[in-house]
């Protein structure tokens, strides 16, 4: 390796807890040359986020480094004041991070925040700025870059937000990129685009980047190197192609064996087969077609914006649909139509023979149907209650649509919903911010299911998952639906997944049906043009296989 531009030595990262010291970091050394592109996996937890925070100085007040160096470009910037920091970040380095709501400034418009970056570190008039931002949304693949200019965040959705976020990370030219997992959220041809203008970037400007990611796929398709780190330390590094070929650490060969490759089923996930129950009959229910029936669903917003037109599918008692798509192609606004959490403009939804669609969704939880449909939301964290154990959480829909009072009813029910989803017992008195992700996903799924719902929608249930967390995640959820007859509207960016786990799958484009089918047949017949674009895009994970790092020519890249 040349001389690296970014080089960790030791690092050694402690934080405060209320239980004494917590050590994050153990003596992590990593190095990165310019133009390389590096990757770090590991689980939630290993320190891979921690890392890349550290080299930035962006640690929060309850973390300190306590052993160990940062060099960039040979200087040590260990313990640099937030003064010599502050013009280094944009221009130096930056960083993607990984929750791009909570690091976009709620009351300022995209644009505006995108300028303020061109403008703090490049100098620009604001009429510059305004220009360069909106290039730079056009690059990330923003339909309409000078109008969205003028949203603010929560008029977004959660992947339009992520590319928000890559745009003002690559706004200055920096020398390192620090990408922490920069395509959760986002559907397969637009993460393919993303990491193609990256590494491109990378390679046209010298820029290095470091891939942070949980997503092995992505990883061998687009990094050179790659470091596995578990509680705190690197336990592995090798070229991409020879550490998952013959990977020599336990913990690499469990993340190998829980990727997910063209080939896998949910059984067969995490390397064995999975001890799965025989299917059930559907449970009985009144209507004498299907459990669900959504006909010519139309969704227009306030400011005109149309964003689902005319969209049909039908679900049997006990069978499962995948929606997938774009962002922003309607998948998590039929989702929550469909569960009644969002009033249609036209159309119809059908749920048990019953037109629930001309119930208004503030009446709905009203009904007797509430019960009957639940949905288990894409971000676990922000959809639990901050101020709610894990037990209350699951006991408040008992008590509210079962009438649950007593203490020792709610305990058996709330247990027995913990078992049923694997969570331990011990876990429940925790708040959500004392979780790991893929508990708090357990939570979320455990408080859906808890009150014997016959429909489940799941909205991206796996997107910010390890592949390990996955693996489980996946299993549970071909258990529960097994053992209870439940059916479920599944929607996901993620076609390997749909794939695994759908009998049936839509794929929706600006809010409309492009194809619909038995999942094999789409699968492996695709009649769309944009079917077969979304399929060929899936970075899955071949061990062993050589992958190529060389992006195509990138134009349009902003200067």
């Amino acid at each position: 390796m040349t001389d690296p531009l970014l080089s960790v030595n030791g690092l050694r990262v402690s934080f405060a807890t209320p239980d004494g010291p917590f050590e994050a970091l153990r003596g992590v050394d990593l190095a990165i040359a310019p133009g390389e592109v590096m990757g770090v996996v590991g689980e939630s937890g290993s320190g891979k986020s921690v890392t890349a925070l550290a080299a930035m100085g962006l640690l929060d007040r309850k973390g300190r480094i306590v052993g160990g160096e940062i060099r960039f470009r040979g200087a040590d910037i260990t313990r640099a004041s937030r003064r010599r920091l502050r013009p280094m970040r944009g221009s130096a380095f930056s960083m993607i991070f990984q929750n791009p709501r909570s690091a976009l400034n709620p009351v300022r418009r995209i644009g505006q925040q995108i300028g303020d970056a061109l403008r703090a570190h490049l100098g620009l008039s604001r009429a510059q700025a305004t220009a360069q931002a909106t290039e730079l949304l056009r690059t990330v693949q923003f339909r309409d870059p000078e109008q969205r200019m003028h949203s603010y965040p929560h008029e977004l959705s959660g992947g339009m937000c992520q590319r928000v976020m890559i745009a003002m990370a690559i706004a200055c030219q920096p020398q390192l990129l620090l990408a922490d997992e920069p395509t959760t959220g986002l559907d397969v041809t637009t993460q393919k685009h993303v990491m193609d203008l990256l590494v491109g970037l990378a390679r046209e400007r010298g820029m290095a980047m470091v891939l942070i990611t949980h997503d092995l796929g992505l990883a061998t398709h687009y990094c050179q190197r790659i470091a596995v780190m578990e509680q705190g330390r690197v336990v592995e590094e090798n070229a991409a192609t020879a550490l998952f070929a013959q990977p020599r650490h336990p913990y690499t060969r469990r993340l190998v064996l829980a990727s997910p490759t063209r080939e896998s089923t949910i059984e067969s996930l995490a390397g064995g087969d999975a001890d799965l129950p025989p299917r059930l009959p559907p449970a009985r229910h009144v209507g004498q077609g299907p459990l669900l029936d959504v006909r010519g669903l139309v969704k227009r917003f306030a400011n005109g914006t149309i964003g689902v037109d005319g969209v049909s599918f039908t679900i049997a008692a006990g069978g499962s649909l995948g929606l997938v798509g774009e962002s922003g192609s309607g998948k998590s606004t039929i989702a929550r139509m469909a569960s009644r959490l969002l009033d249609q403009t036209a159309g119809e939804i059908i749920f048990d023979g019953q037109d629930i669609g001309a119930v208004r969704e503030r009446d709905f939880h009203r009904t007797r149907w509430r019960r009957d449909i639940q949905i288990v939301f894409q971000d676990a964290l922000e959809s639990l209650n901050p101020r709610f154990t894990a037990f209350d959480s699951i006991a408040d829909p008992l008590r509210r649509l079962v009438g649950l009072r007593t203490k020792a009813s709610l305990a058996a029910e709330v247990e027995a919903a913990a078992r049923r989803v694997g969570l331990p017992i011990d876990l429940l008195d925790r708040l959500p911010h004392q979780l790991s992700g893929g508990q708090r996903a357990r939570v979320g799924i455990a408080r859906a299911i808890a009150v014997r719902p016959r429909l489940l929608v799941l909205d991206e249930p796996t997107a910010a998952l390890d592949v390990s967390v996955q693996a489980v995640v996946l299993q549970l959820l071909e258990r529960l639906r097994r053992e209870s007859g439940m059916a479920y509207l599944f929607i996901s960016h993620d076609l390997g997944v749909v794939r695994m786990l759908c009998e049936q799958v839509i794929v929706l484009r600006a809010g409309r049906i492009v194809e619909a089918g038995v999942t094999a047949d789409i699968f492996e017949n695709s009649q769309a043009a944009y079917t077969r674009e979304l399929l060929a895009a899936i970075p899955y994970f071949v061990p062993g296989s050589p992958t190529s790092v060389t992006p195509p020519n990138v134009t349009g890249v902003p200067a």
